[in-house]
């Protein structure tokens, strides 16, 4: 359980956290919002990785397309609510 949580804040303080939140703040398509930011999870696992998927770990690669995702559709709901208010 703490691995799971450490994992999840990890992601949410490192590239897919913010750099998804800042993405998903460039656009008001909310489905391009999450593609966005789950690419960016995907590219950081990479990165991280030394672009080798032979040393990528499933459990890593699926929390971090899932922080990106919601870090780019909470990006695009400020952009949405920051543009209507």
């Amino acid at each position: 359980m703490l691995d799971l949580i450490g994992t999840i804040g990890g992601n949410a303080l490192s590239l897919p956290g913010i750099l998804g939140l800042a993405i998903g703040m460039t656009t008001r398509n909310w489905i391009l919002a999450a593609i966005l930011g789950g690419a960016v999870g995907i590219g950081e696992t990479l990165v991280f990785a030394g672009f080798s998927f032979a040393k990528v770990e499933t459990f890593e690669m699926g929390i971090a397309i899932l922080v990106g995702v919601i870090a780019g559709v909470i990006g695009c709901a400020i952009r949405h609510k920051g543009a209507t208010a």
